[in-house]
């Protein structure tokens, strides 16, 4: 079957509709497919060897003791890690799974189900393959789990590939999106040094499901509709139960879904198709997860019931002029929003449901005008991560020659759809849902571009996806067509379409491959002794049922490398646990022995941990320093040169974590120095003293 002609600029949108090809079953095109698959695994190998490397040059991984090993995995990494660690110590996979569910060393007095508060069944999924394979004696545990993660990053590259080469027709789209991906690692990924992060696991999965979306939207779908749907599901099923924020994910996801119906690039059985692969995916997962009231009570699966009641009752909404259905599209879009708030209060309600409020206080903090004082918010908003995305991450875009065609493709691709927009009302229905699987990506990039722009830490979702569509737009024929049928040079297509990505993929290597043999060449080692020396003594020194105290971050390090029992830590989706953490960070605020005495015994604690690092923080400006937090939160004033606010006061007492290290009678009495180093005191909590009934409440 041949080729679409296409049609001047005037009629973009049927170009963007009618320039699909039909399948070649030639022993060329079967070849050339061939070649295209190779690719994408071999780029998918390269990137994972890639970060291997990277990660074990950075920290000689290889050569350095398993503490020092487990110390790498910092902050909620550890803790993560700690669970694989101890499903492979446990006597048996039912007794290991048992102590997940019944857990009491994670948070003191306290006896969670951790399988249904943490998103760690990947944990628990690879101990139990550890196990069963006949691997033990040639691959250690550690080995298994990072080299793991590595390889998700080749599922990754391969997915991303994919998209490309659907979206263009051409694997050389897919062979420059893998080669935009690697050579923007900074921005793409941080897997090689926060291996065991949530984000890691499941961006892959996304990654696959954007694909199947893509090809499920795709014009000439017929016999592999049904496949493309299990596809959808198993990929969303598996990335919603990688991570605690799919939910989040997913709303953008159902907005974007929203969006392509609203202006009729969907069909009906399509949009309903997404909508409860969604909720399908988020079901399974609540039931995986003993029930979790999170899943239940999110605003994504409010605002599908929403939607898809709503549309239900508005059958005439795509019909009329354009200003009528503008007006309609409107009223609904209102009415969907109204809707999706009061079922979601209700469900808060009869859920009794506030563990994920710690979320919408730092979006309306951030978003808000003036300083909040929430502790729990401004935790976030003073983070580099959680703020707006710095400009310097598009300098670098640019220096890869990725931000410009971008640029071009998104602005072309969005004068296209509108200009398909605008014709709604004469064009013919049929034809537009064959536009779906390009708009769905222009959609897709524009919103979780938004979403990076406002959170730097979601960049890690857009700048993926960023590479695919600034492919598409080099390697696909309908931008060359516009382009060159303005120019009047149309026979230069063929030409141009292989010849620019070619002279691109040149210039890349040309620029970029000594820096990453050079950077490749780099060898540094892990150095941390200071910690080394704190976890050994923990480990010989301390009681195996004791309870520690501390920042949540190094908590999850002693939980790792240690086993011991802790206060706190850094999986911040409990109320309650979020209160424990702010009550137990008063060892950093200006309180008087004797209250933090009673915090502590409240909390179960045997010892607490103090860092000087937190204590005489300069990395943060001031107002963001862990101290000014709490003083905010406690209405003290704040240390240092600045203004406060006139309602703060000064704090009769001096600052816990300075005047215990005098051993005045006031903290002797309480408190005992057992182990300190340059970097951490440790102090033993006398057991004496009466915890008074009312301390938490304070």
């Amino acid at each position: 079957m041949k080729s679409p002609s296409f049609c001047c600029p005037k009629n973009i949108c049927k170009t963007l509709i009618l320039c699909y090809r039909a399948g070649d079953w030639s022993w060329g095109a079967i070849i050339w497919t061939s070649v295209g698959w190779s690719v994408s695994v071999g780029l998918g190998l390269l990137c994972c060897i890639y970060m291997a490397t990277l990660h074990e040059n950075d920290l000689w991984f290889s050569n350095i003791k398993e503490v020092e090993r487990e110390i790498s995995f910092r902050t909620e990494c550890g803790l993560y890690y700690s669970y694989f660690k101890q499903m492979l110590q446990a006597p048996s996979i039912q007794e290991g799974l048992s102590d997940l569910i019944h857990d009491n060393l994670t948070e003191s007095r306290r006896t969670i189900n951790l399988l249904q508060r943490m998103n760690i069944y990947q944990e628990v999924f690879l101990s139990v393959l550890y196990r069963l394979l006949p691997i033990q004696s040639y691959l250690e545990p550690v080995y298994f789990y990072i080299y793991t993660v590595f390889s998700l990053q080749a599922v990754y590259v391969i997915a991303l590939y994919l998209t490309a080469w659907l979206l263009s027709g051409s694997w050389l789209a897919g062979t420059l999106t893998g080669i935009w991906y690697i050579l923007n690692r900074v921005d793409t990924t941080r897997v090689e040094f926060t291996i065991s992060l949530r984000e890691n696991w499941s961006l892959p999965f996304l990654a696959l499901q954007v694909t199947a979306i893509t090809c499920y939207l795709r014009p000439q779908l017929t016999t592999l509709q049904q496949v493309m749907v299990w596809l959808m599901y198993v990929t969303t099923f598996c990335f919603c139960l990688t991570w605690q924020f799919n939910q989040f994910i997913l709303l953008v996801q159902a907005l974007i879904i929203y969006t392509l119906d609203g202006v009729d690039f969907l069909t009906t059985t399509q949009v309903t198709t997404l909508y409860l692969v969604q909720v399908s995916g988020l079901l399974s997962v609540w039931l995986l997860q003993f029930c979790n009231s999170m899943i239940l009570g999110s605003l994504v699966l409010s605002f599908i019931v929403a939607a898809l009641f709503i549309r239900h009752f508005q059958s005439g909404l795509k019909t009329g002029s354009l200003l009528v259905r503008l007006g309609k599209l409107l009223l609904h879009s209102a009415t969907v929003l109204l809707l999706t708030f009061t079922i979601n209060y209700l469900a808060k309600k009869a859920l009794q449901l506030r563990s994920d409020e710690h979320i919408f206080k730092f979006i309306k903090s951030k978003f808000a005008l003036g300083p909040t004082r929430d502790f729990d918010a401004s935790l976030y908003l003073c983070e580099e991560a959680f703020g707006v995305l710095p400009l310097d991450t598009l300098e670098r875009l640019a220096g890869t020659l990725l931000l410009y065609p971008y640029i071009l493709t998104l602005l072309l691709l969005s004068g296209s759809q509108l200009a398909c927009f605008r014709r709604l009302s004469t064009m013919s229905l049929v034809l537009l849902p064959e536009a779906a699987d390009v708009a769905y990506n222009l959609l897709h990039t524009l919103f979780y571009g938004l979403l990076a722009f406002s959170t730097m830490r979601m960049k890690y979702i857009w700048t993926g996806h960023m590479c695919v569509v600034a492919a598409y737009g080099v390697c696909g024929t309908e931008l060359w067509t516009l382009l060159l049928n303005t120019l009047h040079c149309n026979s230069k297509l063929r030409l141009v379409r292989y010849a620019v990505p070619l002279a691109m993929i040149g210039c890349l290597y040309y620029k970029f491959w000594p820096k990453l043999m050079e950077e490749l060449s780099e060898l540094r080692e892990f150095y941390d002794p200071d910690t080394v020396e704190l976890m050994t003594w923990i480990s010989t020194k301390t009681p195996k049922q004791a309870v520690f105290a501390g920042s949540m971050q190094l908590l999850a390090g002693i939980k790792l490398c240690t086993g011991r029992v802790l206060t706190n830590h850094p999986h911040y989706e409990d109320k309650d646990l979020r209160e424990r953490t702010r009550q137990v960070y008063q060892v950093y605020a200006r309180r008087s022995p004797e209250e933090v005495h009673a915090i502590l015994r409240a909390a179960g604690a045997d010892y607490v941990v103090l860092e000087n690092s937190i204590c005489y923080e300069r990395r943060h400006r001031r107002g963001c320093r862990l101290r000014d937090l709490l003083d905010l939160a406690n209405g003290h004033i704040m240390d240092g040169p600045g203004e406060n606010d006139p309602d703060l006061v000064p704090s009769p007492h001096p600052r816990f974590c300075e005047t215990i290290k005098t051993d005045t009678a006031a903290y002797t009495s309480l408190f005992t120095r057992t182990f300190q180093n340059k970097t951490f005191h440790v102090y033993r909590i006398r057991n004496e003293a009466k915890v008074p009934v009312n301390i938490l409440e304070n």
